[in-house]
């Protein structure tokens, strides 16, 4: 391979661009081990977010991948990326007492740029869970680490990245746009996949 194919392809992004993010654990092992974890992540979200505010508007943290779909207004992707990946790195190592990288690669990123792609992928976003061979949860509302339940309960997120309000402003016909008119969209989605794998 030349040493011009090898350099890594720059990332789009632009300010008002939306994008799916994906950050999947090494040979998609686990990279969130419980609630502790869960939480240190969320922490350090809101550690990033004083210094390069963004914009969540669906999440879905797995127990070996994270799904985001948001916006990152004042910097690139990588320079808002580089540091919350970093900063989960080094305490996971320290508090699992593990050795080695934790994620596969770079995270998968793909811009989203119409309504109903947002729509879409929000609701793959939020499927995830039951999307597994094994369903993780019965119903949406019942899996506490994504953005889902902030949306069927039409509860305020504690987090200040997290915008609940733009996907119900997206709903389409005659549909109300209203949170819960959301998260029943997310129930009914068919919940195929925007060309990505993440199983």
């Amino acid at each position: 391979m030349s040493e011009l194919t090898m350099v890594r392809r720059k990332r789009n992004w632009h300010p008002n661009g939306f994008f799916h993010i994906i950050m999947r654990g090494n040979n998609r092992q686990n990279i969130f081990n419980g609630e502790k974890d869960v939480k240190e992540y969320k922490r350090i979200l809101n550690f990033v977010y004083d210094k390069y505010p963004f914009e969540i508007f669906a999440f879905c943290i797995m127990s070996n991948h994270v799904h985001f779909l948001l916006r990152s207004p004042i910097v690139p992707l990588g320079k808002l990326m580089a540091p919350i990946n970093r900063r989960y790195s080094d305490y996971y190592r320290k508090k699992h007492n593990y050795t080695g990288q934790i994620y596969e690669n770079r995270y998968y990123s793909k811009e989203i740029i119409d309504p109903i792609g947002l729509l879409k992928v929000s609701s793959y976003i939020h499927r995830n869970p039951i999307q597994t061979k094994v369903p993780m949860v019965k119903s949406l509302e019942h899996y506490p680490y994504s953005s889902y339940p902030y949306y069927f309960h039409n509860m305020k997120s504690p987090h200040s990245f997290v915008n609940l309000e733009l996907l119900p402003s997206l709903m389409p016909g005659g549909r109300e746009k209203t949170p819960q008119a959301y998260a029943k969209y997310c129930v009914e989605y068919d919940g195929k996949s925007e060309n990505v794998e993440i199983q």
